[in-house]
């Protein structure tokens, strides 16, 4: 199970690319709201509904979470404890990890990043602690991907399609999108 959290002023074409791009390649993907409704604003005023709210979720099962970036939204989530403590654990034990945009800086106030590469969106570097930044449009460090914004969100999705299914399945998605 794949788990991508909204938090109010998330990036829209990151969050439902990524969520797109996943369930066609027929990953079970579960979006989390973290405010106390499951309705979320995005940046652009687009109201996306999720699946669950925060709360409602065991996520042992987890095989990859997912941070879509965007203001205020990343801000949003990295104010969330219960998330923030989840992110540490899942990292920790060796599983998937994803953030695009804004977003890499959680991991990096997390100190997740020390020693790996990553990606982020311009400006946002001085967050990414001990990491060895990386100017390409998605990072693959391993158990944990970066992206670096908006415009990538679909290279972003294939890396992550590729780390849970394998390459067939990512470049039979992106034919599919007529990416390729």
């Amino acid at each position: 199970m794949t788990y991508v959290f909204l938090a109010n002023g998330f990036e829209e074409i990151e969050a439902i690319s990524t969520i797109d791009i996943l369930r066609r390649a027929g990953i079970e993907t579960t979006t989390v709201s973290i405010e106390p409704q499951l309705a979320v604003i995005g940046a652009h005023n687009i109201v996306v509904v999720a699946d669950q709210l925060f709360a409602e979720g065991a996520y042992n099962n987890a095989e990859c979470l997912l941070l879509p970036g965007g203001m205020p939204g990343t801000s949003n989530l990295n104010k969330h404890e219960k998330l923030k403590e989840l992110i540490s654990q899942h990292v920790h034990s060796g599983k998937l990890m994803g953030a695009i945009c804004a977003a890499p800086l959680i991991l990096g106030e997390l100190n997740l990043l020390q020693g790996k590469i990553a990606t982020c969106y311009p400006s946002f570097e001085t967050y990414l602690h001990g990491a060895t930044i990386s100017d390409d449009k998605v990072a693959d460090a391993g158990e944990i991907v970066t992206g670096k914004g908006p415009g990538f969100s679909m290279d972003f999705a294939l890396t992550i399609v590729k780390k849970l299914k394998g390459a067939c399945a990512a470049d039979e998605v992106a034919k599919g999108l007529l990416l390729q």
